[in-house]
């Protein structure tokens, strides 16, 4: 796993303690707590009713007979956003705010597209998802002149008709059909 991930994974916690500590002292421990548990309350009801959206333009996608992709990239936004609401700590409410909310969760799904989905997709299937498979030819042959034409005349091709092999093999390799 890449670094930096594993730091910004550890950041938002430390920031959401931080937060918590600084608000606590400024406004008091209850007023703190309060806060955080009518955060966590707003944003579980809007997961809630994104959920239930969501889950109805699956079904119509699917009955409709296309392909509910974005259906659930969201749905799989909204699952992390409730589980993100449901930590206690204020960074970690507004990150899942950031998910559950239509408008925003919009660039976070073309991105989760582009970064993440399109390139293990690409990776599974050799290049067909993006188009960056190589159709034809001798890869590298006619972009840098290291390829060679060969020329072969008809004298090197050997034509044997179907029809010839067929019948040889019924009469024995003789050449003469029996009868």
């Amino acid at each position: 796993m890449d670094l930096r991930l594993v730091g910004v994974l550890l950041l938002i916690p430390l920031l959401d303690v931080m937060l918590l500590v600084i608000l606590a002292t400024q406004l008091g421990a209850v007023a703190t707590v309060a806060l955080v548990v009518l955060t966590a309350l707003i944003g579980l009801l809007l997961v809630r009713a994104e959920g239930r959206h969501t889950l109805r333009k699956l079904e119509s996608k699917v009955a409709a007979g296309e392909i509910p992709t974005d259906e659930l990239l969201d749905g799989g936004l909204i699952l992390v956003a409730g589980a993100l609401l449901l930590t206690p700590g204020l960074v970690t409410d507004l990150v899942g705010l950031v998910l559950v909310i239509p408008p925003s969760r919009y660039p976070v799904r073309v991105l989760l597209k582009k970064y993440v989905v399109t390139p293990y997709l690409d990776a599974k299937a050799r290049g067909m998802v993006s188009g960056s498979v190589y159709t034809g030819g001798f890869p590298g042959a006619s972009e840098t002149g290291g390829g060679r034409t060969v020329e072969v005349d008809e004298a090197d091709y050997r034509f044997d008709d179907a029809d010839d092999r067929d019948r040889d093999s019924r009469d024995g390799g003789t050449g003469t059909p029996e009868d």
